[in-house]
């Protein structure tokens, strides 16, 4: 495991990630979690005494990365903005992310669907498969699940999916 020394960090304006809570990897550091990758990748390890697991690492440029830290895990650290943060981390090689039976049988059918989600990276897939098990009844699920069948047919990624469906009642 890699150790890093960090301070919480919180973006003021960055668009989507505006207001984000965050410690900084330099790229120094992330070249000894992940020599020679400059995309997202998956880490675990301990923030702190808190261990942690699949949790995304963001490009942010020159090889630096940065690690979100949700509310939830804030709280659990009892850490903000400004507090300083030990990290021990290494890549989370076991990280996969489990779609749902019902999508799986769906893209399934045909293996050009299926070979197209697979290509996306697990983050990605991550973001279609918590819009379908976010739907909070059956006819919501179907109309996500075809939906996400239709992204997958068409090479959409999941921005894509959701501009395009603007408009509609899913």
């Amino acid at each position: 495991m890699v150790k890093l020394e960090s301070v919480i960090e919180r973006f003021d304006e960055k668009g989507d990630k505006t207001g984000w809570r965050y410690i900084l990897i330099p790229q120094s550091t992330a070249q000894k979690i992940k020599p020679n990758f400059k995309k997202s990748f998956r880490v675990k390890g301990y923030l702190d005494n808190v261990p942690i697991k699949g949790m995304a690492t963001v490009p942010i440029g020159e090889g630096d990365f940065i690690l979100a830290l949700k509310q939830s895990l804030r709280k659990q650290l009892s850490k903000n903005e400004g507090d300083p943060i030990i990290a021990l981390l290494e890549e989370d090689k076991d990280f996969k992310i489990e779609a749902p039976d019902d999508l799986l049988i769906c893209l399934q059918e045909e293996q050009y669907l299926w070979e197209n989600f697979e290509k996306l990276a697990p983050s990605h897939q991550g973001y279609f498969i918590k819009y379908i098990t976010d739907s909070k009844t059956f006819e919501t699920r179907f109309k996500r699940i075809s939906m996400v069948v239709n992204a997958m047919d068409k090479q959409w990624d999941y921005g894509k999916m959701i501009r395009e469906s603007r408009g509609n009642k899913f």
